[in-house]
């Protein structure tokens, strides 16, 4: 398992990049405007993590602080402007299969190959992504449904 990312909700951009850009020094190495769902993720690196990010597999650069901006005003309350945890793990069908194994609940299942999402006793959003590519959809993954929130 290899970390990732922390993802951060932001009310307005402009302010955070000020902070985290202008104030604390990270590099924004790439950014995803999406017209269709109305978002905007700017993803940031310490300088000294700057060649992490450049060796790594494409959009898998690590670590990574992922800002995101919805559009349309949101009312997340303070306990949701922390986003989640990003893992790569090297088989996310074994690995959420241990997971529910050991009674965690897979919120949202890999029916991609790609991605699932579980939660934390705590209630921490914890994504899981695929080394590589995306594996073949397999079941009981790609008919299980969502399960609560991520």
């Amino acid at each position: 398992m290899r970390y990732l990312h922390t993802m951060l909700r932001v009310r307005n951009l402009d302010a955070a990049m000020k902070f985290y850009r202008d104030a604390m020094g990270l590099k924004e190495v790439r950014r995803v405007d999406n017209d269709k769902a109305r978002f905007t993720l700017v993803f940031l690196c310490a300088p000294e993590d700057e060649s992490l990010f450049k060796s790594a597999p494409k959009n898998r650069g690590a670590p990574l602080v992922e800002l995101t901006y919805n559009w349309d005003e949101e009312k997340y309350g303070e306990d949701r402007y922390f986003g989640h945890l990003a893992y790569e793990v090297d088989d996310i069908y074994a690995t959420c299969a241990k997971l529910m194994k050991m009674g965690v609940t897979i919120n949202r299942p890999p029916r991609d190959g790609v991605m699932a999402f579980v939660r934390s006793p705590d209630k921490h959003s914890v994504e899981l992504l695929q080394k590589g590519g995306p594996l073949p959809p397999k079941e009981p993954w790609a008919s299980m449904p969502n399960t609560g929130k991520w």
